[in-house]
């Protein structure tokens, strides 16, 4: 631990019992306390996180900001570490967190790398996805919406320790997630008037394939570039595809005037 600052580590659930363990253990190599906000989870979460000595308060699902921000106000330290339940820190990670002087840093945050795997490959199309995670609460919150939010603030340091993220299990659960995550996007959109074309989804969907394939060098790492680049594209696609569908579902159900 640094000689001259406590950590508050703050993680969300939601039926994480196969990662929760992983996490929390990781977790105490640079924290001082642990809080765990929990969505009403029906699984063995809550008790698995409080036998390993985190906090755990239950509370409804806000979305992705305002949930990750709920936690703060029960933290004792002026510095959070938000991790997901299944991310764990890398020894050069624990190494800068503890090596940082947060009383005479004068950044606000902190960001790092994250190593995205897919099943047991990491997927080096994806890196290095800085991730801003360590802050002071008094200077920073997570933005409030629905999903992947980030936090807030302009004043942070790239470190170069990771993140490791077992992102998914496997091809089937990231194509899933892909779907879920795209239709919450597609929401905001829906929600905000977001002006999308017939032409929007293959546009956005070509110039993902293109990003990740080409420009990031996907070529470059065989199978894994390929279906990476294949699956951002895809996310991107559906994005606006579920706009463009949750329009004509709007139209239908409209009385007539």
């Amino acid at each position: 631990m640094s000689m001259n600052q406590k950590i508050t580590v703050t993680i969300i659930t939601l039926n994480e019992e196969e990662n929760i363990k992983a996490c929390i253990e990781s977790a105490w190599k640079v924290a001082d306390e642990i809080i765990v906000v929990d969505s009403l989870s029906t699984d063995k979460t809550r008790e698995i996180a409080e036998n390993l000595g985190a906090r755990v308060y239950e509370h409804r699902y806000l979305g992705d900001g305002l949930q990750k921000d709920y936690g703060v106000q029960f933290a004792k330290n002026d510095w959070i570490l938000h991790m997901d339940a299944d991310e764990r820190l890398d020894d050069l990670m624990i190494e800068e967190i503890q090596g940082i002087n947060y009383a005479e840093t004068p950044y606000d945050a902190f960001a790092f790398p994250r190593k995205n795997y897919l099943g047991t490959r990491w997927q080096k199309v994806w890196y290095p996805d800085y991730m801003v995670r360590l802050y002071n609460k008094g200077r920073c919150r997570f933005s409030p919406i629905i999903v992947h939010t980030s936090l807030t603030t302009k004043n942070y340091k790239r470190m170069t320790g990771h993140i490791i993220h077992y992102s998914f299990k496997d091809l089937s659960d990231c194509i899933v997630r892909a779907d879920r995550y795209s239709k919450l996007d597609a929401k905001i959109l829906f929600e905000n008037n977001r002006k999308v074309s017939a032409w929007d989804p293959a546009i956005h969907g070509a110039t993902s394939f293109v990003k990740f394939f080409f420009l990031k060098k996907g070529f470059a790492y065989g199978l894994d570039g390929l279906t990476a680049s294949l699956i951002g594209a895809l996310r991107s696609y559906l994005k606006y595809a579920h706009v463009l569908e949750m329009r004509r579902n709007a139209l239908l159900t409209e009385p007539e005037k």
